[in-house]
């Protein structure tokens, strides 16, 4: 689920991006009023934007802290497993180095 959000803000933010470019070339071709509407609403797509980059950064980071606390939580109330699971890991990636 959290990677069709990301993935979903990602094209949102890409969407916002080119349209604020093309809003940018068009107002320096305008002059007056209409240049300043074109760039203010450019200015206020780039901040939906970075609104939008700023959240998924947040959600990652949250996400990223509960699951360094669940494992955290596993390692503590499973020391054995974890010491186990992780010389498995090591043996495994030692016989992959070998080889190569």
């Amino acid at each position: 689920m959290l990677e069709s959000n990301i993935k979903a803000v990602n094209n949102d933010v890409k969407v916002l991006l080119k349209d604020s470019q093309a809003l940018f070339v068009a107002a320096a071709t305008l002059s007056g009023e209409k240049a300043e509407e074109a760039r203010t609403r450019a200015m206020q797509m780039l901040d939906a934007a970075l609104a939008k980059a700023h959240e998924v950064q947040t959600s990652a980071m949250v996400r990223g802290q509960e699951l360094a606390a669940s494992t955290d939580h596993y390692v503590k109330e499973n020391p054995w497993c974890a010491i186990a699971t992780a010389a498995g890991v090591g043996l495994l990636l030692g016989m992959v180095v070998r080889k190569k």
